[in-house]
């Protein structure tokens, strides 16, 4: 069942996706499933918490959730951003450049290799080109986006949300006549025939 106001403002990836009852790695729920509409409903640092459209919510790795496209705003609207590419461009090519520089010193032997290992370390960049789009790595916040050259969508992260929220979420009760979803163990639930 649907709910009437359920407006999904996100799709879960082609691959599903974990999830949590709260925003803590050590109470997982039942995954989302592939292509899923949700609603992100609230945030708390990599986390998000996703409501479905029968009303059930989990929280998962915010991150890796697929912005559906919005009609743009109207004329009389005021214009929204969304993520800028170019300060993220802007650190690849230092962070490109850099390493550039040290592999043209070591090239022309002001740099021996552990010197060279030492002015490189830490340098993470990933770039792939093609036509109009671009795939960056972002090493600051370890996960790669996608550009069409105007925003920013993170498409995969090397690690998962962190451990604990940034900030407490809010707690929201359950609807009057509903009882709140929980996991009902074996020894809870009783034997089943």
């Amino acid at each position: 069942m649907t709910t009437p106001e359920f407006r999904p403002t996100h799709v879960v990836p082609r691959d599903g996706l974990p999830a949590w009852e709260t925003p803590d790695v050590s109470r997982p729920t039942v995954a989302l499933d592939a292509l899923l509409p949700v609603q992100l409903a609230e945030r708390a640092g990599d986390w998000g918490r996703a409501v479905c459209a029968n009303g059930w919510s989990a929280w998962v790795d915010a991150r890796l959730l697929v912005a559906v496209p919005q009609t743009p705003p109207a004329a009389s609207s005021p214009l929204t951003r969304t993520a800028d590419p170019r300060p993220l461009l802007a650190r690849v090519e230092e962070a490109l450049s850099g390493y550039r520089s040290a592999a043209e010193d070591l090239a022309a032997g002001r740099l021996d290799g552990p010197s060279f290992h030492g002015r490189t370390q830490g340098q993470r960049i990933g770039v792939v080109v093609d036509g109009d789009s671009l795939w960056l790595y972002d090493g600051e916040h370890e996960r790669w986006v996608y550009c069409d050259g105007t925003r920013l969508s993170t498409i995969a992260t090397d690690r998962g949300p962190a451990a604990t929220a940034t900030r407490e979420p809010v707690r929201e009760e359950a609807p009057v006549g509903r009882e709140p979803t929980r996991v009902v163990t074996y020894e809870e639930g009783g034997r089943r025939d």
